[in-house]
């Protein structure tokens, strides 16, 4: 019986996709970068530090990968405090205030830093229903690696089986059944053509599920 919910937040919680491809589109265009949206569709789920490596290897840029993750954070940051219409994806709270409220565990496990993960939850008012989060860059491993589901799990006391992870992206769900945890793949379409097939269902909407739902996964 699943006791403990892990969500991801990019895609799950906020529909910040569209956002992060446009920035980092808008970076890549300074960097002199052209990049096939197939390839940016692989760094969804991704820590930031590992995403940057892993361009900077690959386009030969002159940059550190720590600078491009810093100037990535600002302008996220600032899109963040200064964009009104920003909401939690349609039926996310109700679901995470019912889980809460029928005593179920619930951790934010995503690869954003944690000042990120704690400014979209206080902005959308969901901070108190968590009992904790996690964020991939206080890691050694990134996504699709199983790390930061197995730390999720010790931080809610929960064996493995009890665990279900809600994720959006290939990495994030490659994660979890690594993990061997239960998953619900959210297909997201602005997350780009993610491929959620090992997930052990795929919902389109967080109306499809309900608190019993989750309980018997």
């Amino acid at each position: 019986m699943i006791k403990t919910v892990i969500f991801d937040l990019d895609g799950v919680i906020i529909d910040s996709e569209p956002v992060h491809f446009e920035l980092e589109k808008q970076m890549l265009d300074e960097l002199r970068v052209t990049m096939s949206s197939e390839e940016h569709n692989t760094y969804v789920g991704m820590s930031s530090e590992n995403m940057w490596e892993t361009i900077v290897k690959k386009h030969n840029l002159v940059y550190q990968p720590s600078e491009l993750v810093q100037k990535k954070y600002s302008l996220y940051i600032n899109h963040l405090t200064n964009e009104q219409n920003l909401y939690p994806i349609k039926g996310v709270a109700e679901l995470i205030k019912k889980l809460h409220k029928n005593n179920f565990k619930l951790i934010v496990a995503s690869s954003s830093p944690l000042e990120v993960i704690d400014a979209v939850l206080k902005k959308f008012d969901l901070s108190n229903y968590f009992m904790a989060t996690i964020s991939g860059t206080q890691l050694i491993h990134s996504k699709p690696h199983p790390e930061i589901f197995l730390n999720a799990a010790k931080l809610a006391h929960s064996e493995l089986r009890e665990c279900v992870v809600i994720e959006d992206a290939a990495n994030g769900v490659t994660a979890a059944k690594a993990a061997g945890m239960k998953c619900i793949g959210f297909a997201n379409p602005n997350s780009g053509n993610q491929n959620l097939n090992k997930a052990d269902v795929i919902i389109k909407s967080f109306e499809e599920i309900n608190v019993e739902f989750v309980r018997k996964l």
